[in-house]
């Protein structure tokens, strides 16, 4: 190529990148998640995905990347090409890997993903053994004051959000109680229902048949606000002031990709979570969908990263 000719020719290479992002998208899209297909993350983001379909104009691929406590799926989106392609349906496990367990990739998460927006908020109801002479979150930390180290409290798992819950309400009530870790929810409720266990923050969809029949008695909720789902459980806040614990998910897209890009898929993000559709749809399965832009879920992503590393530190909290 002549000299002249490379000359002309450059103005056009450097337009390429800008006429993809313009374009953008010219195919499929896939979403990463870190957890297996069936439950609640998973429904939520095949329905969220669908409704982006049709905003986009491309299918939007939910591809299940399952296991190191989501962190399979996370280094994969975390290291995939910046291009708005490769997405991650990301949970609170990215605020709390990096106290947890600092080895798993990424381990900044803020630096090597950059928020598409908000997707949803999940609740934990604390709800106890109806042989637990309690009725309120008071008279529930008054009686565990009364009782240090004799009550068991139960969670899916160590490191799982019901268990921060769990660290966190000690944490700020001073309570000494001990922690039950299972592998899931289902059984821990089991051993609750039996009173093996004496109570447990638990997602609200699982919690709620048996508070309904009288096999377990709710308390309080772990969210600032009451659900519709369960209006009489005040919140955890009413008594512990501050007090908040929630599962959310959000999306996410590699650092690096165009901001014009990023527009693009929170835009169609937007008109997907405030589908009526959907968020009804959604609330069924125990879930508030949030319509947040990214600087929201930067925000929330940042704010909670802080606050578990803290307790995970201060609890001295191991992985399992």
């Amino acid at each position: 190529m002549t000299t002249r000719r490379a000359i002309l020719a450059t103005p056009a290479l450097l337009a390429t990148p800008a006429l993809a992002q313009e374009g953008f998208p010219t195919r499929a899209i896939v979403a990463a998640s870190g957890y297996a297909p069936g439950g609640v993350t998973d429904v939520t983001s095949r329905a969220v995905a669908q409704r982006m379909e049709r905003e986009l104009g491309v299918p939007v691929v939910i591809e299940n990347r399952v296991g190191a406590a989501t962190a399979i799926a996370n280094t994969y989106v975390s290291q995939a090409r910046p291009d708005g392609y490769t997405l991650l349906m990301g949970t609170s496990t990215l605020a709390i890997n990096p106290g947890l367990q600092p080895n798993l990739t990424p381990r900044e998460p803020m630096r090597e993903l950059v928020p598409v927006g908000m997707i949803f908020r999940s609740a934990f109801a604390l709800h106890v053994h109806p042989d637990l002479p309690v009725r309120n979150t008071a008279e529930l930390i008054a009686y565990c004051k009364a009782n240090p180290g004799k009550l068991n409290f139960g969670s899916s798992g160590t490191g799982a959000v019901n268990h921060l819950a769990l660290a966190l309400f000690a944490a700020r009530t001073g309570i000494d109680v001990v922690h039950v870790p299972f592998r899931g929810g289902t059984p821990a409720l089991i051993e609750l229902r039996a009173g093996r266990i004496h109570a447990m923050f638990q997602a609200l969809l699982e919690s709620l048949p048996t508070m309904r029949e009288g096999a377990t008695r709710g308390l309080a909720i772990s969210s600032t606000t009451r659900s519709s789902m369960a209006p009489e459980l005040p919140p955890v806040a009413d008594t512990v002031p501050g007090f908040e614990a929630i599962f959310w998910q959000g999306l996410f897209a590699p650092a690096g990709t165009p901001e014009p890009v990023i527009r693009k898929l929170s835009a169609a993000l937007h008109a997907a979570t405030e589908d009526a559709t959907l968020r009804s749809r959604m609330a069924e399965q125990g879930v508030d969908v949030v319509t947040g832009d990214a600087g929201y879920l930067r925000d929330l992503l940042a704010r909670e990263t802080g606050m578990w590393g803290e307790l995970i530190r201060g609890s001295n909290i191991r992985a399992e």
